[in-house]
């Protein structure tokens, strides 16, 4: 069903039951409807609408309330034919740039600070998946932090930093670093973890390469954990646990955050984001990831400076999201976060 199968009268009833549902989380009647001074209807003719809008599969009635919530089908009705996406104040784009853009902070620790953000701005969950580390690596480096630990700073071509802390084989010394470190950058410039990890495993297995044991052993035993792939960052998981009234829901929800540590569903999220420029919204069973707990997802790709698709970020919430404000919020910040990475 469109929206244009609605007549002025049902449309008008419908967009209101949808938009004090998404104010309230309650059943609305026909009582507090005929209240309303924009719809002039009687609760009888109310009433007869509603019954309409239940037969079409837009509303239905909780449990025994004499009021109307709208379906998993009317929120979808809702969104693509009724809502209007409010725009986004001066203040509100200087706020969110201002609090994405900090001197100093690499792209990771940007990305948790908007995934706090848009938690805190919704009052929902929000979740960024970063960039995926097949992009081919521009620089690395080794920086000792005692006798036996390091720092391994991997910087890609489309900007992101990862640092990583590890081991080091006992008595490694420091021309032996530098060694690995120039070596690596040799194998690696220009080409992504990946593609070189088997290559530079077998010149270490064969000896094809002119290095001491100990840096051999740095290298063969650190290499297979590096860029293992999207890093999912969720934040305010306490916002989407508070609504939750039942038990069995609040089960529910943990079982989504236990799902989405799981690569293949990291995956499959960066994948809903990549099915077109621009914010997608998926509404409770429509994605099964969410079907369980009932949630929605609003979450849109970031670009990198090369018009390539390399994450995305978003918000998760219940399905009676404000979806009017949410959208534009997410859209602005996915392309803050895309004007940070060359």
């Amino acid at each position: 069903m469109s929206i244009q199968e609605l007549n002025e009268r049902s449309r008008a009833v419908f967009r209101n039951i949808v938009e004090s549902y998404v104010q309230t989380g309650e059943p609305v009647g026909s009582r507090t409807l005929s209240r309303l001074p924009q719809l002039d209807l009687s609760p009888a003719s109310i009433r007869n609408v509603m019954a309409d809008l239940v037969d079409a599969g837009l509303l239905y009635s909780p449990h025994t309330s004499a009021g109307r919530l709208p379906t998993q089908l009317g929120m979808r009705l809702f969104v693509d034919g009724i809502l209007e996406v409010g725009n986004l104040t001066e203040e509100e784009r200087i706020d969110i740039k201002a609090r994405c853009i900090i001197e100093g902070r690499n792209i990771e620790e940007t990305l948790s600070e908007a995934s706090s953000m848009l938690s805190g701005l919704s009052n929902c969950a929000g979740l960024v998946i970063a960039p995926k580390k097949d992009s081919s690596v521009k620089q690395i480096e080794f920086v000792r932090l005692g006798i036996d630990k390091a720092l391994v700073i991997i910087v890609t071509a489309n900007g992101m930093v990862e640092n990583r802390a590890i081991e080091l084989p006992v008595g490694l010394s420091d021309s032996a670093l530098q060694e690995a470190t120039n070596y690596l950058n040799a194998k690696l410039s220009g080409k992504t973890l990946q593609e070189t990890k088997s290559e530079i495993q077998r010149e270490l297995d064969t000896h094809q390469v002119q290095i001491d044991q100990l840096t051999q052993d740095l290298i063969s035993s650190d290499i297979a954990s590096w860029g293992g792939g999207e890093t999912l960052i969720v934040r305010g998981h306490s916002n989407l646990l508070q609504n939750v009234q039942a038990l069995e829901d609040l089960d529910k929800i943990k079982e989504l955050f236990d799902t989405l540590e799981a690569k293949k569903e990291r995956m499959k999220l960066l994948e809903l984001a990549e099915g077109g420029k621009g914010v997608k919204i998926f509404i409770g069973s429509e994605n099964n990831l969410f079907s369980l707990s009932g949630t929605s997802m609003i979450i849109s790709p970031y670009q990198n400076s090369q018009d390539q698709i390399v994450g995305a970020i978003g918000v998760i919430g219940p399905t009676r999201l404000n979806y009017a404000r949410i959208v534009p919020m997410v859209d602005y910040t996915a392309k803050i976060i895309g004007g940070l990475l060359d």
